[in-house]
């Protein structure tokens, strides 16, 4: 059974560059573009830390891991021509990992 398939990452970013960070990781922006280009893409939440304002995560939700794995072996070249694109606009960049969600699970 395929579940939907989140990955998260960690961005700090400097003040100079937290406007063009945000045109970029926003839901508007050039990854949003790119991950439509997939059916499989669901969504991409852009968050930033209330008590650390040049802090932000980004979660990207797939249908599952599978299509998502087929996506960044297909577009492979427009993935890492972005990711180049966008290196100078962060300090940081730290994956916190994939995970799958858990449907019709209740908090205890």
């Amino acid at each position: 059974m395929q579940r939907p398939f989140s990955y998260v990452w960690e961005f700090e970013v400097t003040s100079a560059t937290l406007a063009e960070f945000q045109r970029h990781y926003g839901s508007g922006g050039s990854w949003v573009a790119l991950f439509r280009r997939s059916p499989a893409y669901i969504e991409t939440l852009l968050l930033r830390d209330c008590a650390r304002p040049e802090r932000y995560l980004t979660i990207d939700r797939w249908q599952s891991i599978e299509a998502y794995r087929a996506f960044r072996e297909q577009f492979a070249e427009q993935y890492a021509a972005l990711d180049r694109a966008c290196e100078g606009l962060t300090r940081r960049e730290t994956d916190l990992g994939s995970f799958d969600e858990l449907a019709g699970q209740s908090g205890g």
